[in-house]
């Protein structure tokens, strides 16, 4: 077994691509409309379907926001410097919500930023990742 994808359900399809193209750097994988059912689905990621795990960006085309509720966490991706990713998301217009930093009661260093619809992203620096 292996993890295929997340789902997040986005508001605004458009805005949430290009966060997740122009911000984080993943590429549109595959998109399909089902008119049937009023929703597109866009796969996003860093490397084919086939090689890892993706993000899916399910838009309802009659619903244009979501509560997140208290039970959403958030996604992680890996980096080689949180400093450095979180100066590059603020330069391409993202908002960064936690600076890059140690984490509470630990030396991993890392930062959150936040997507269009309210998702959190963490990044972890690599090279600390697995001290904690």
């Amino acid at each position: 077994m292996r993890i295929l994808h997340t789902m997040l359900r986005v508001g605004h399809l458009e805005q949430s691509i290009a966060f997740y193209r122009d911000v984080l750097g993943m590429q549109e994988l595959r998109r399909r409309d089902y008119p049937e059912g009023k929703f597109t689905l866009v796969f996003m990621g860093y490397q084919p379907e086939s090689e890892g795990a993706v993000i899916e960006l399910t838009y309802n085309w009659d619903t244009h926001f979501y509560d997140l509720g208290n039970g959403y966490g958030h996604i992680a991706l890996e980096v080689e410097n949180a400093e450095e990713t979180c100066n590059k998301v603020r330069a391409r217009g993202g908002k960064v919500v936690r600076e890059a930093g140690p984490m509470k009661h630990g030396s991993t260093v890392i930062a959150f930023v936040e997507d269009p619809d309210g998702y959190k992203i963490e990044f972890i620096e690599r090279r600390s990742h697995l001290s904690d």
